[in-house]
């Protein structure tokens, strides 16, 4: 067994730092950009007068960053060589992930928003596999110029893990001699909807509430009559981006259809396992930054003219916490390659417990350590002046999205007890 990470991964990393270094963070420390990552964070990012939205200045500064990145040839990396990438796997990307993260806070790697340098492109990658020929010439090239930008409408005011029992409905409706749909429905969570172009609409087209066939997506034209954002939710975490948003007899041709009718759902589940080994990865690093950043402040601090990490009551949680983030890091690094060692559709029978494992757990992790952090560091830690309340209040929402951790321990469960997975039929 060797656990020694690639030449060309380690080689990779460095001259990830050199670029972040010479490009990023001098793009930060300009024209006061660093008000969007000191104390005064929220308050820059967040148009509090315009519902709580990004402001148009945090996200042009987001932007300006994934060009940058995209020029010096990072920003693709996980992409198909067809569309600029290199191609790299679950390994590359987990310890990338896990690398930025244990940074901290910066303009690289803003996980509020999953922005970083070396980008995460699920609905490229969903276009690739599911798209036509004409989708694929539109929206795999906007989506890599910015010209173009897929929100995700799958969540419901009344559904969210029941995904099976959402109650958008799709009818067949021809206008004007064209065949086409007719959806009604509301959708929860469409994060992006600010500024997005389409919206991947799941709505039921045929059979019962429950089934999982039935369930068809459409790639809807924001601006389509019917298409209104009723509300922007605030959140634990500021700016919100995160409306919802009702389609009243909102009318597609048959062309917007994405993927095969009645089989949206495997879309919507194509990509789970990539993004929660990679989420996963991040969790473990923000992690690893709040242990390091403790113990250092541990060592500096001295109340009462003696060093705060003499004492066990300091040392003992911190070293359950560093105990933790090293074996979760083997566990994601050992599933990340064996992600890599088998095609895509054999994860999911037999390794999706195993990714279920370290993202729930991550997810978890990840708040303890941020709680912890603040503790070690008493009222600064509070403050804003130090990173970790950003970081606990980002994270927390992971332990509800990308699959609750519920959800996940469900999944893990089911292939311990033999419910499903290779053990199903022992």
């Amino acid at each position: 067994m060797d656990f020694n990470l690639p030449f060309e991964l380690t080689e990779f990393l460095k001259n990830l730092d050199r670029f972040i270094d010479q490009e990023i963070r001098p793009l930060q420390a300009q024209d006061d950009n660093e008000r969007f990552f000191d104390h005064r964070r929220e308050w820059a990012r967040t148009d509090f007068e315009a519902g709580g939205l990004p402001r148009h200045e945090w996200e042009a500064l987001l932007l300006e960053c994934k060009k940058r990145a995209d020029k010096a040839g990072f920003y693709r990396l996980s992409l198909p060589k067809e569309f600029g990438g290199q191609e790299v796997g679950n390994l590359w990307m987990s310890v990338i992930r896990d690398h930025l993260a244990a940074k901290g806070l910066g303009l690289f790697n803003d996980l509020q928003n999953e922005h970083s340098v070396v980008g995460n492109f699920p609905v490229i990658v969903m276009l690739r596999d599911f798209g036509t020929p004409a989708q694929k010439e539109q929206f795999i090239k906007g989506q890599l110029t910015f010209e173009t930008r897929i929100t995700f409408g799958l969540t419901e005011p009344n559904h969210g893990s029941d995904a099976t029992h959402m109650e958008t409905k799709a009818v067949r409706q021809a206008r004007n001699g064209q065949d086409g749909w007719l959806i009604n429905g509301e959708k929860m969570w469409t994060t992006g909807m600010h500024t997005a172009t389409h919206c991947a609409l799941f709505a039921r087209s045929s059979g019962a509430a429950g089934d999982a066939r039935g369930i068809t997506c459409f790639l809807v034209p924001c601006d389509t009559p019917g298409v209104k954002i009723e509300e922007y939710l605030w959140t634990f975490n500021m700016p919100t981006d995160h409306p919802r948003v009702s389609f009243t007899d909102v009318w597609v041709p048959d062309s917007a259809m994405f993927g095969p009718e009645g089989r949206g759902l495997p879309l919507a589940q194509s990509f789970v396992h990539e993004n929660r080994i990679r989420q996963a990865a991040s969790s473990l690093g923000a992690a690893d930054f709040c242990v390091k950043e403790s113990v250092k402040y541990a060592r500096e601090r001295k109340p009462f003219g003696e060093e705060l990490a003499r004492n066990q009551g300091i040392q003992f949680p911190l070293v359950e916490l560093a105990t933790q983030i090293e074996m979760l890091r083997l566990l994601i690094r050992k599933t990340a390659w064996e992600m890599d060692q088998m095609p895509h559709p054999e994860v999911e029978k037999k390794l999706s417990d195993k990714v279920s494992m370290c993202n729930y757990w991550a997810n978890r992790l990840v708040c303890e350590a941020a709680d912890r952090a603040m503790q070690v560091h008493g009222g600064i830690g509070y403050s804003r002046h130090k990173p970790f309340e950003h970081i606990y209040r980002h994270h927390r929402r992971y332990r509800i999205t990308e699959g609750s951790e519920e959800i996940q321990m469900r999944k893990v469960a089911g292939f311990l007890f033999g419910y499903m997975g290779p053990n199903k039929f022992a």
